[in-house]
């Protein structure tokens, strides 16, 4: 274990109108869940004050669970690949393949010595691309990509060595009529604040690595490059400073010349400086139509097709849902063709009001049928003829990848088995597992709503006396663009099954609602997010749902920078957890990478802003205790912001503790780092707030200005 510390010695009744379940689906769990709680509402029941039960989803269960996927394929035999990160290995991210018949597990497919991670724009993802038996792959050590056969012998590297991992790739496509391969190149051998996108061609040649061959140069951002199948053109996503992908991007056409340049291009989407509009996921259907979502006209994210001869624009299905979310990892895969009988169908989903419901599209006819599965939250899809791999969870399935094959119509499914789940053994825990109510809470606005997923306290094998309301432990998501989602999360079932109650609140500025909800946040992060949260806990307060006295808060990343700000500017907690979260928002932009540093401003504003939002020019508002949580290698959010905010809050007197890993990055991925962040979080609440005394045998750290 690397663990480094500063110092081991630092450091109701409810209105209808304002709680409604949205989801049909929660509904029916709900109701099994009421009729579950009755029976075991029992004199077997021991009897204890909330936060003290004892639990099996342990510390160690959450961090051997914590497994996550980095993208999913479809190799030539129709399998699905996929990439993991296995907190036991240290968080190395594994490309793994699904059993064929004679296997009884699925297979690594590559050597212990790699691991397939690219670092471009700092979040990574878009690092696997696969043809046939052939996988391109981003290594995470040296950042080059390494071309692999499914069962050769070790990777071949296909870019050069420049001496370190300062050239990465994301986001590639195989380019079979040029026998090469199509990528975007972040080269940051001049600058790592300020690297050089472009969207680059990789030979394939048996000889020596070649350079990359620049296609599209020019502006800050790219993403997206994809090849119609006939090998004519190119579509791809630019962006430039200052907007995210999510505030402005462009779709463009190119097409290629007989040796493979760039000639003529044509920009699809995003040109007209009047229509705000954030175009996205192009992609080809075999026919060589282009499709591709937007969020022009109505605010949310819709599928739209390109007539290339009008050069034209055209809906393929509106509705005030949305089709996609923001592009913070490369590789998002939204939807994918499906074709039967010579016509192009379009398997994808919509979020809407918490909800994803998945479904065919039919773009000829403009009609979507929904098909029926236990995922009620979706992300990627991929295809291959008439079946599918989703990527996707629910209130009671974990984040899982599922098979769905449908019937000869593509109308219904036929078969959904999971392929591959994150925590694949939770049979044995479900007596304790709560299930999240969906529920939209009043603002400070008046007549402006906010939405959040509430999870009651909830064990099998205890109950609290009946005059205790529990503790609350408010989550809010990173981004600040981000979405909170209602599945079966063992990070939150680690507290409700002790006895706490949860809220992961969607403030203003979250998507999954709209561009104007998203747009909420613009110029007034530190404001909009801190008043949600702190009416989303009032809100619970007031309807007896917990115990006003106990308001704990906790974020990761922009997550963090809530938590602090709440901390500083509102009473309304009685302590906060901040895992690698901002302090100073003035340091932040000095240091943050290329990708966010415009970012900061469109949610901030002017200097003045920049220093009265920024918790750690308000230390003499804290009163209440603070812990927090850092990653020694984290280039988003340097370490340098906890120890600033730690610093200051032990010389003022406040109880606070910081806590160091070495060879962690923006999150933690080491499973004895997780672990040891749980624990060390819930007894620290238990000790500052708690009232009670956790089931759990943990060390506590000493915390400054308390022992």
């Amino acid at each position: 274990m690397a663990l480094a510390m500063l110092s081991r010695s630092t450091t109701v009744a409810l209105r209808p109108s304002l709680w409604r379940i949205h989801c049909p689906f929660l509904i029916k769990r709900l109701r099994c869940i009421s009729s579950f709680s009755s029976e075991m509402s029992s004199p077997e029941k021991k009897t204890a004050p909330y936060g003290s039960w004892k639990s099996p989803i342990s510390a160690d269960v959450v961090s051997g669970a914590e497994k996550r996927l980095g993208g999913i394929a479809i190799a030539g035999d129709g399998r699905l690949v996929w990439i993991e990160s296995r907190p036991e290995e240290k968080g190395r991210a594994v490309i793994v393949k699904e059993p064929g018949e004679s296997e009884d597990k699925p297979v690594d497919l590559i050597p212990q010595n790699f691991a397939a991670r690219t670092l471009a724009q700092e979040y990574g993802g878009g690092t696997l691309a696969i043809k046939d038996t052939t996988i391109i792959f981003s290594n995470y050590k040296d950042q080059r990509l390494y071309k692999h056969s499914i069962g050769g012998s070790s990777p071949v590297p296909l870019t050069p060595d420049y001496g370190g991992p300062l050239v990465h790739y994301a986001d590639g496509v195989f380019d079979p009529h040029f026998n090469r391969y199509v990528t975007v190149m972040e080269d940051c051998r001049a600058s790592s604040l300020n690297p050089v996108t472009t969207i680059a061609a990789i030979p394939f040649s048996d000889g020596d690595v070649q350079e990359p061959k620049q296609l599209i140069s020019g502006n800050d951002f790219y993403a997206f490059p994809r090849i119609d199948p006939r090998g004519r053109r190119m579509a791809w996503m630019e962006w430039s400073h200052p907007n995210m992908p999510w505030d402005r991007s462009q779709i463009w056409v190119g097409y290629f010349s007989e040796n493979g340049e760039i000639t003529k291009r044509v920009c699809v989407a995003g040109a007209d400086s009047a229509l705000v509009e954030s175009p996205t996921e192009p992609k080809w259907s075999s026919n060589g139509e282009l499709f591709f979502i937007t969020d022009r006209n109505s605010g949310f994210w819709n599928i739209y097709k390109w007539v290339e001869h009008k050069n034209e624009v055209v809906p393929v299905y509106s509705i005030n849902a949305e089709f996609t979310r923001p592009l913070w990892v490369f590789g998002i895969s939204s939807y994918d063709f499906l074709e039967k009988d010579g016509v192009n169908r379009i398997v994808c989903s919509y979020r809407k009001n918490g909800q994803s419901y998945l479904g065919i599209l039919d773009s000829e006819l403009g009609s979507f049928s929904l098909l029926d599965t236990p995922f009620s939250d979706v992300a990627n899809i991929v295809s291959g003829k008439d079946y599918f791999y989703v990527e996707g969870a629910s209130a009671s399935h974990p984040l899982s990848v599922a098979k769905v094959t449908l019937d000869d119509k593509l109308a219904e499914v036929k078969e959904f088995s999971i392929v591959w789940s994150s925590s694949p053994d939770l049979a044995k825990y479900r007596p304790y597992f709560s299930t999240p109510e969906v529920i939209e809470f009043p603002t400070d606005i008046s007549g402006q709503n906010a939405y959040a997923y509430f999870y009651p306290p909830t064990n099998g094998d205890f109950r609290a006396p009946s005059d205790e309301k529990p503790p609350l432990l408010v989550k809010n998501h990173g981004g600040p663009t981000g979405e909170a989602h209602g599945i079966l999360d063992l990070n939150i079932q680690y507290w409700t099954s002790r006895g706490w109650a949860f809220v992961d609140v969607n403030y203003g500025g979250s998507t999954g609602y709209g561009r104007e909800y998203r747009e909420r946040l613009l110029g007034k992060w530190g404001i909009v997010d801190v008043n949600d949260c702190c009416s989303c806990a009032k809100f619970l307060v007031k309807h007896g749902k917990v115990d006003g006295e106990r308001l704990c808060i906790m974020g990761r990343s922009a997550g963090g920078y809530t938590t602090l700000a709440c901390l500083a500017f509102k009473d309304t907690f009685k302590a906060g957890a901040s895992w690698y979260g901002v302090a100073d928002l003035s340091l932040l932009r000095a240091e943050t990478h290329k990708f966010e540093s415009c970012y900061i401003d469109n949610l901030v504003g002017c200097e003045k802003d920049y220093f009265e939002r920024a918790p750690i020019n308000s230390v003499d508002k804290f009163s209440c205790p603070v812990i927090l949580f850092q990653g020694l290698d984290d280039k988003v959010v340097p370490p340098d912001q906890a120890r600033t905010i730690y610093k200051a809050l032990k010389e003022k007197g406040v109880p606070v503790a910081l806590v160091e890993y070495e060879g962690e990055q923006h999150g933690f991925r080491k499973a004895e780092n997780i672990k040891f962040t749980l624990e060390q979080q819930m007894v620290f609440f238990a000790r500052l707030v708690g009232k009670f005394d956790v089931a759990d045998d943990i060390t506590p750290i000493k915390i400054d200005n308390f022992d």
